[in-house]
């Protein structure tokens, strides 16, 4: 049985109100500069991959797992680029859970393994060159996304 997440923990407490939570936002870009994105089953929007920290995690820690959770891929080596937080990174899930996430955004460019879907968070996976990141995505990835974009574009 796998054992109940802290956010889950807390929710018992809480109920729907606003969490503050850190996690990892992941830009995993392959050897053609493309970025891999999922589009989400829980706002049927696309994002990166990434989640957030449990309890006495490390950043890399949480982006080795959660890349490996939502994508199958194993983390060779990240590199952090910048660290995101206050009132635009808020968010409120379909199902009423709100939330503020101090994500660090990390860039995995070594990596290995074979891209699948490996839990319900995503309804696909694809990699996307940047001048094709789609329009449709989640609220706060929405608010970010021009200073991430210039992140890919660095990469190049």
């Amino acid at each position: 049985m796998k054992n109940e997440s802290y956010i889950s923990t807390i929710r018992k407490y809480i109920g729907r109100k606003p969490l503050l939570t850190v996690g990892a936002w992941l830009l995993v870009v392959n050897e053609k500069n493309e970025v891999l994105m999922q589009l989400r089953s829980d706002f049927n929007s696309w994002d990166f991959p990434g989640g957030t920290m449990e309890l006495g995690e490390t950043i890399e820690e949480v982006a080795r797992r959660e890349l490996k959770e939502e994508t199958n891929l194993e983390l060779d080596d990240l590199k952090v680029l910048d660290v995101f937080s206050g009132k635009d990174t808020y968010r409120k899930y379909p199902n009423g859970d709100e939330l503020y996430v101090v994500s660090v955004l990390c860039e995995i460019r070594k990596f290995h393994g074979d891209l699948k879907i490996n839990d319900d968070e995503s309804k696909k996976l694809k990699w996307f060159r940047v001048e094709e990141i789609p329009k449709n995505l989640s609220p706060v990835t929405q608010r970010f996304i021009d200073k991430i974009k210039g992140y890919l574009s660095e990469g190049e």
